[in-house]
């Protein structure tokens, strides 16, 4: 299965992002930065490099909303294809070809693959048990209803999928199961379906999994507790309008799952390349294919995909690469409570290299992280702009002030000369290898520990007295601190292209052209340049600002602006069973601390004496009291409650108030500790 990583060919998806909204930065984090890094690496490698990725356009949510909306879902598809596409190209996702699952060549190579399946007797009719709603008088896809999950009784599971326990569902396994158009009860009838035989490929499928040792162990772990489960055959059709029509006599209104086509996606971006570009696409998927996913869908492309490639014939992916999921603030991510980062909001506001790198450094890819406003400008300010920043922009200064803005001439190297410059030698090697492995944070790491070491270097060696007690010491010091930088403009540019580019310039390197209306590079510029130094003698631009500093005031506005869509009242809105509100526990407790939260006009930072214990507690109520009107309250806490962060701050607990008033419930006669019954 595993294949040699110098291949010539490489074949690079990213997970087709679905047409109802715009991307937000778990989108980015998870899938689309990882990608774009692997693919401008195997550029600059000289690698034969073939990326594509689509918007995912049918299934029952566009479907849905575009009921909802009264227009047809290819108008909803079309809005959110053009929001999507600025989103990705906002934040230099170099893409060779980006299409949609509505292209007539994607219907044509849909159809074409569901026949060859059918002809193979790997795909069939069954009668089942399906949903119908006699009030909209049609069988409900499964995104058109919902109800209690089986597995785990969490409510407002899909027909299709569990939100909280991840299982696959059928709509008829719904518990209480509610039409999402008309609000009314389904009945079960029998429909007729076609089904794909994945069972038969179990054992193969655990023979892959087990057998490719490129499988992040996220991938492979999650893929074999499914296969050790059973897999039993999968529903391929649906009924519906919106979609690929079945291309067969007799299943007129029935069009293809969307998750029997959505994958070939990824092979008609490439068709449509193929055809603009007069090549052949399929040479870079035998060679090497590897896909950038969320974690969210593993079980569909480690199993369903795998299967379905099985059974047509074709080669296997290489790797099944998988990012975890990126929280905001310490909370789950939520866009319908707009508890979200949307990208065209952050870049109106910040370099996508910025981004790029934060996303990239926070964590590894098969780890869940959490964006943090906070973190943000800390990492940007001590490490790209005090370290990666300020080294260049010594070393560039002192150039020009004291050897005319050119190389200088290096005299015999001492030990911690040599030194420094086996570590320029060796850090492209390293950081390439994290690369090819898919570590891309341990990658990004060796650049800015070769940016410490040459801050480090350039203070030992004080070119700045130097260059006047010892020419020859400055000199050396200059020359290996311009290859240094050099070398670094070089190999961080997978990671932060635009301002790689800009060190280049200032260095009089060799700049790779730029195709704008592609948004990506023809890479003239190869990895292994990074090893040729810079001839004495040569000169550079005048230095200028690669990284500023964030300011507190642009965060902490960010921060309001985020938080003030949220409810920091934390009001009881939505109706919760006597079983959940057994388990809240109410009890009265005393202010005792109070204080504004720094760079909020609405939190206040209280801390709350229950009796048995003291509790942190960030409350939304600052419009309404001051920190003196609050102190020494008898208020109502829920105690119970999973700490979270707001504004960066541990809260413990809730304080009750009234919704729009923001009126404290208060018990002044009660004691503090009593509980409430």
């Amino acid at each position: 299965m595993s294949k040699d990583s110098s291949s010539s060919k490489v074949f690079i998806t990213c997970a087709l992002p679905y047409a109802n909204g715009p991307c937000h930065l778990g989108h980015l984090r998870s899938t689309y930065i990882p990608a774009d890094i692997y693919a401008r690496y195997h550029r600059m490698k000289g690698t034969d490099v073939l990326f594509v990725c689509a918007t995912d356009e049918h299934g029952t949510p566009i479907a849905v909303q575009a009921e909802k909306e009264g227009v047809s879902p290819i108008e909803v598809a079309g809005r959110n294809y053009k929001l999507i596409k600025k989103d990705l190209d906002s934040c230099d996702i170099s893409f060779d070809n980006f299409s949609r699952t509505t292209d007539p060549l994607h219907y044509e190579i849909s159809q074409n693959f569901f026949l060859n399946l059918y002809e193979k007797n790997c795909i069939y009719p069954k009668t089942i048990e399906q949903l119908y709603c006699p009030e909209c008088d049609r069988f409900l896809p499964d995104r058109y209803v919902e109800g209690i999950c089986p597995q785990c009784n969490a409510e407002g599971a899909r027909g299709d999928h569990c939100e909280t326990c991840g299982r696959h569902l059928e709509p008829v396994q719904l518990v209480e199961p509610t039409c999402l158009i008309c609000q009314s009860t389904p009945e079960i009838r029998e429909s007729n379906q076609y089904y794909f035989r994945l069972s038969h490929f179990q054992d193969r499928l655990k023979e892959v999994i087990e057998g490719n040792m490129e499988l992040p162990p996220n991938v492979r772990n999650y893929a074999l507790q499914w296969i050790n489960e059973g897999l039993k055959d999968w529903i391929l059709t649906r009924d519906m309008d919106w979609g690929i029509p079945v291309p067969l006599e007799g299943a007129e209104g029935k069009i293809i799952y969307v998750w029997g086509e959505a994958f070939l996606g990824y092979i008609s971006s490439a068709a449509q390349w193929a055809r603009r570009e007069k090549k052949t696409w399929k040479p870079y998927w035998d060679d090497r294919a590897v896909h950038f996913i969320g974690k969210d869908i593993i079980y569909h492309h480690s199993i369903f995909w795998q299967a379905l490639l099985m059974a047509y014939g074709c080669e296997l992916p290489y790797n099944i690469v998988a990012g975890e999921y990126l929280s905001l603030e310490g909370r789950k991510m939520s866009t319908s409570k707009n508890w979200v980062i949307w990208v065209s909001d952050f870049m109106e506001k910040f370099d996508a290299d910025l981004l790029r790198y934060y996303l990239v450094a926070n964590a590894p890819l098969t780890r869940d992280t959490d964006f943090s406003w906070d973190d943000f400008q800390r990492r940007v300010n001590d490490e790209l702009a005090d370290v990666v920043g300020n080294f260049m922009h010594r070393t560039f200064t002192f150039t020009h002030r004291f050897f005319n803005g050119e190389i200088p001439e290096p005299g015999p190297l001492n030990e911690y000369d040599q030194e420094v410059k086996k570590q320029i030698k060796e850090t492209p090697g390293r950081v390439g290898a994290h690369i090819e492995n898919f570590d891309f944070r341990e990658g990004l790491k060796e650049i800015v520990k070769l940016a410490k070491l040459g801050n480090k270097y350039f203070n030992d060696q004080e070119p700045w007295k130097t260059v006047k007690s010892n020419p020859e010491r400055a000199a050396n010091c200059l020359y290996l601190c311009n290859q240094l930088a050099s070398v670094i403009s070089i190999i961080i540019t997978p990671y932060l292209p635009n301002k790689a580019a800009q060190m280049r310039r200032i260095l009089n390197r060799d700049e790779e052209k730029i195709d704008d209306e592609n948004n990506k590079s023809d890479y003239s510029l190869k990895w292994d340049e990074s090893t040729v130094f810079m001839e004495a003698g040569m000169p550079i631009g005048k230095p200028e600002p690669l990284f500023a500093k964030i300011e507190d005031e642009i965060i902490n506005k960010e921060k309001n602006e985020l938080y003030k869509n949220l409810e920091e009242t934390e009001t009881m809105e939505d109706l919760i069973s006597i079983e959940d509100f057994i388990k809240m526990d109410l009890k009265v407790g005393k202010v005792i601390g109070a204080e504004k939260v720094k760079g909020s006009d609405k939190l206040l930072k209280l801390m709350v004496d229950v009796k048995d214990k003291k509790l942190q507690v960030v409350a939304g109520l600052a419009t309404k009291y001051s920190p003196d009107e609050i102190l020494n309250q008898k208020v109502i806490v829920l105690v119970n409650l999973k700490p979270a962060k707001l504004f960066g701050i541990k809260s413990e607990g809730m304080v009750l108030a009234a919704g729009d008033s923001l009126s404290l419930l208060t018990a002044p006669d009660a004691n503090i500790g009593e509980g409430i019954k």
